[in-house]
């Protein structure tokens, strides 16, 4: 069979020649999906709420028109309606003002539709009629779609409804005083579309014959010889007029008129690597629970796994990969996508999925997220129901700063170096293409939910997870990228974004012609290609490995100038607490701190090459390990780096006052020891607030003040505020809930301790659910649990909540 094959290059090159700039300090901090509801907005309330969101600490916002309120209608604004258009300016003029930056989804709701798409510019599916195949319409109309955007979903397989589609943005942007910074596609859910009008003709140009001629072959259900390769040239072609008549025209589209582009490519029947290459921004996403096995991490009773699925750092390497290739500085992650049910997530459950998405390539996130919620709205105000909320209504408002904090100092560094990949691996789609898809539009969804679906059981995926747990760095490679690359001197592989040392090939049946001849002229010119190999293989190559990431450390290597490397390390796991960890580069050794914002020098042995580091980081925690080549390396060796005060606990009995908080509780009480504040009272099963915990304790024998020490707050619900002797010494609101006790505060004897704790608001709303359930008044789907039920917050058990401890103190 004839084979052609459009590449990326000419858009590789248009990418390489537009300028990104440098981060701008409002990168470096989180941004957030902002959904407008029925855009029901005023200049005076975008006012406020953009002052509120840049004082907690946020970046930016992604603006969202979805469905409306209930009873709101006569407010709502009509998309891109001269009044929405006028607050939309005021957004960003005040964004700007605020050193905000404003992104905007090229529709409402997603995907892509509206008004303007007429039934021929709707998304099609195939259809057998005798002995050829036409197209029907799907009929998929935009899902959640506001005032003024709602209509059928466009074809995605072709320029020229799309072009039409977004010609209604050109008309109505270009009024706009001034642009926002990007404009957005959302995750690939054109559901059942696998066909086009031009369809027969793009495939006979692309692949050399004519569909229909083997169409016995195409809708064959046994596997007969010579469908696996018909079945091969349909999903690329699918995959082809995806990236060329959609990603690229929309992303073209949008550079000529000086907007940047976001995209998450993932969902789509196309090579993702491919698409992610195509945006400015490469976007993954992080939805649900992850089962991280950190001691005291939750996660939701009723979050289920088979049904979503979980995040995986293997999913989100592919807006990595592309964003690492080819030199671009940004990539995004839509975050924390319904963790848990509304009103039970609580920041220790958000930190560890941002952790991962760091250490997978992610320097940009984006919250999912913030609801617009006019003033005067009785609580909880307006929710979207897919989403962990961000916003003053929510119980994780008053502490979300040291969130923002910590994201920020952790991205300011992140986005301040690049990669430090040794290893390509080469992604190999026709794998999947060559078998049947179980979805009913008959093709591939590259899903991030599921990638035990599709990802994981690959060879690819099996390869990729040994590389990860044993300490490799690496990026995946298309097969139109490979054409990008060039050897070097010393046979390096060389991308816009970086060099590589081996590009290895995993097992792979069905390695398209044009690729093994690109890999075979690669090969002449020195580039050094395994094929099939195995960590055993990788360990005679010239790659760096960190054997530590097999204690479960996970981490992203990465370099700053050309004598610096940078780590970040995140223990999401529970087999590492402390040890030496030999790095596989050498120099002097700083860490930082992103929770604490402070630097210390760690410990450290050293040879020729390597450094060994003493590094403490128990489950939960996270560091930047930085290291600096100097002509002098000293070696600083400590006999017992272990050394210190054996932890203690705090046994005695513990005073508990109610503070603050609704319903109203004055009491207060006497515990010998902690329990959940929700047993000490029928009402406090409802009590959303702060509660007192006060007690007093002497040094052990033989301790004497001048030593800082280490408090351990145990089983903390949620977040704690810490005094010693009437001196704050910081808020504990991740795991491990640890804090330092300054030895300048300590006292031999009589140490005064007052820890105030404030849990979630989900055991107020198992009152307020049932008292005013009005509050449920949204339109679409209203308001639905992480199950898609609806809500009732009235069947919940009541949320533990308090200090539960044990609390230790000691420097071990």
């Amino acid at each position: 069979m004839k084979r052609t094959r459009i590449t990326l290059s000419c858009y590789l090159l248009l990418i390489s020649l537009v300028t990104l700039g440098q981060p701008t300090s409002n990168t470096v901090k989180p941004w957030t999906y902002w959904w407008w509801m029925g855009s029901a907005v005023t200049e005076l309330d975008i006012t406020r709420q953009l002052e509120q969101m840049a004082k907690a600490g946020l970046g930016g916002v992604h603006v969202i028109p979805i469905y409306g309120v209930k009873g709101a209608e006569k407010q709502a604004i009509p998309f891109l309606s001269a009044r929405w258009l006028a607050v939309f300016a005021h957004t960003i003029r005040e964004a700007n003002r605020l050193g905000m930056g404003v992104d905007l989804s090229t529709g409402t709701g997603w995907p892509f539709g509206g008004p303007n798409v007429t039934p021929e510019m709707g998304a099609q599916q195939w259809k057998q009629e005798g002995s050829t195949l036409v197209g029907v319409p799907t009929r998929q109309r935009v899902k959640r779609a506001a005032p003024g955007g709602e209509g059928l979903v466009v074809d995605p397989f072709d320029r020229q409804p799309l072009l039409r589609y977004l010609a209604r943005f050109d008309s109505a942007l270009a009024r706009l005083p001034q642009r926002p910074r990007a404009l957005y596609n959302d995750s690939y859910e054109v559901y059942g579309a696998n066909w086009t009008a031009r369809f027969p003709e793009q495939f006979r140009q692309r692949r050399g014959y004519d569909l229909l001629t083997r169409l016995r072959d195409f809708t064959d259900t046994t596997n007969v010889p010579g469908a696996t390769a018909v079945r091969r040239d349909y999903h690329e072609t699918v995959a082809d007029l995806l990236r060329d008549e959609f990603t690229a025209v929309w992303t073209d589209w949008a550079r000529q008129r000086g907007y940047q582009t976001r995209n998450q490519a993932h969902g789509s029947p196309g090579n993702l690597l491919d698409l992610y290459a195509l945006a400015d921004i490469p976007e993954t996403e992080s939805f649900g629970s992850s089962r991280f096995p950190i001691p005291g991490l939750r996660v939701d009773e009723n979050y289920e796994v088979d049904r979503f699925g979980t995040p995986h750092p293997l999913a989100m390497k592919f807006a990595s990969s592309a964003a690492h290739l080819l030199g671009k500085p940004l990539v995004s992650s839509e975050t924390t996508t319904w963790l848990a049910d509304h009103f039970k997530v609580s920041l220790s459950q958000i930190k560890p999925q941002i952790d991962e998405l760091f250490t997978a390539g992610i320097n940009h996130i984006f919250y999912h997220g913030t609801t617009y919620s006019p003033p005067g709205h009785d609580w909880p105000g307006q929710l979207f129901y897919a989403s962990t909320n961000y916003g003053p209504s929510s119980h994780n408002w008053p502490f979300l700063p040291l969130l923002n904090q910590y994201v920020t100092r952790c991205q300011t560094r992140l986005q301040g170096s690049r990669p430090d990949n040794d290893l390509l691996v080469y992604f190999p789609i026709h794998e999947l293409w060559a078998r049947r898809s179980p979805s009913a539009g008959g093709v591939h969804l590259l899903e991030v939910h599921h990638v035990d679906r599709w990802l994981l059981p690959m060879p690819f995926g099996k390869f990729c997870d040994s590389l990860r747990v044993a300490g490799y760095s690496f990026d995946y490679v298309s097969d139109a990228l490979l054409d990008s690359l060039t050897v070097g001197p010393g046979g390096l592989l060389k991308m816009p974004g970086g060099t590589y040392k081996v590009l290895t090939v995993p097992p792979a049946n069905f390695l398209p012609e044009r690729t093994r001849q690109r890999l075979a002229q690669l090969a002449a010119q020195g580039a050094q290609i395994v094929y099939n190999a195995n960590l055993t293989t990788l360990g005679t190559l010239p790659i760096r490995r960190e054997g530590w990431a097999a204690q479960g450390l996970s981490f992203i290597r990465k370099r700053v100038g050309a004598a610096t490397t940078r780590y970040f390390v995140a223990n999401l796991g529970n087999q590492f607490r402390e040890g030496w960890v030999r790095l596989s580069a050498n120099g002097q050794v700083m860490r930082y701190d992103p929770l604490t914002d402070q630097t210390t020098y760690p410990v450290r042995q050293s040879t020729a090459s390597t450094a060994a580091v003493w590094l403490r980081l128990p489950p939960g925690q996270s560091c930047f390990l930085t290291l600096t080549a100097t002509t002098t390396v000293g070696n600083k060796v400590v006999a017992n780096p272990q050394a210190g005060t054996a932890a203690f606990t705090l046994s005695q009995p513990w005073r508990v006052q109610f503070g603050h908080g609704v319903p109203a509780l004055r009491s207060t009480h006497t515990l010998p020891n902690l329990v959940s504040w929700t047993n000490l009272a029928d009402s406090a099963g409802y009590f959303w607030g702060q509660v007192r915990y006060s007690a007093t304790f002497d040094l052990p024998q033989g301790w004497q003040p001048g030593q800082a020490q280490r408090l351990n707050l145990g089983d903390v619900r949620e977040v704690a505020e810490v005094r010693l002797n009437g001196r704050p010494i910081g808020t504990a609101w991740c795991l491990p809930y640890e804090l330092t006790l300054p030895a300048e505060l300590l006292k031999a004897k009589g140490n005064q301790l007052e820890i105030d704790v404030t849990n979630l608001s989900a055991n107020y709303m198992r009152l307020r659910d049932g008292q005013k359930p009005d509050w449920k008044i949204f339109q679409d789907i209203n308001i639905v649990d992480i199950r898609y039920r609806p809500f009732d917050a009235t069947r919940w058990q009541p949320v533990p909540s308090g200090l539960l401890g044990p609390v230790t103190v000691g420097t071990r």
